[in-house]
């Protein structure tokens, strides 16, 4: 009830000022991104490259591959609830064209 007249007593512009979330001004910024919530992780391959791990997620109902770099190795993923902001792509290996979800943001849901 308090709540209701707090909300009563502030004007619209009030809310519009509020610090928007990460992923929806990354979403904002970059029209080709994409981004998916309570996604499962069939699996989860990690690959050290020099410097950088590179990982690999397999996600269910898809069939493309979600790629990213970190620094460190990261806990394994598979099975577990992921939001992913991603965007397509495709690399060329040995003269074919492979499709591939870049992947700029992932957490635990």
């Amino acid at each position: 009830m308090i709540l209701l007249l707090l909300l009563s007593h502030h004007s619209k512009g009030y809310f519009d000022s509020m610090p928007k979330s990460p992923v929806k001004s990354l979403l904002e910024r970059h029209d080709k991104l994409i981004h998916s919530e309570q996604m499962t992780v069939a699996s989860h391959v990690q690959r050290e490259d020099e410097d950088w791990w590179l990982n690999t997620l397999m996600i269910k109902g898809f069939d493309v591959p979600f790629k990213y770099k970190r620094k460190k190795r990261y806990q394994s993923l598979k099975g577990a609830q992921v939001n992913l902001t991603y965007y397509p792509c495709d690399e060329e290996i040995a003269g074919l064209s492979f499709d591939y979800m870049k992947v700029v943001r992932v957490k635990r849901s």
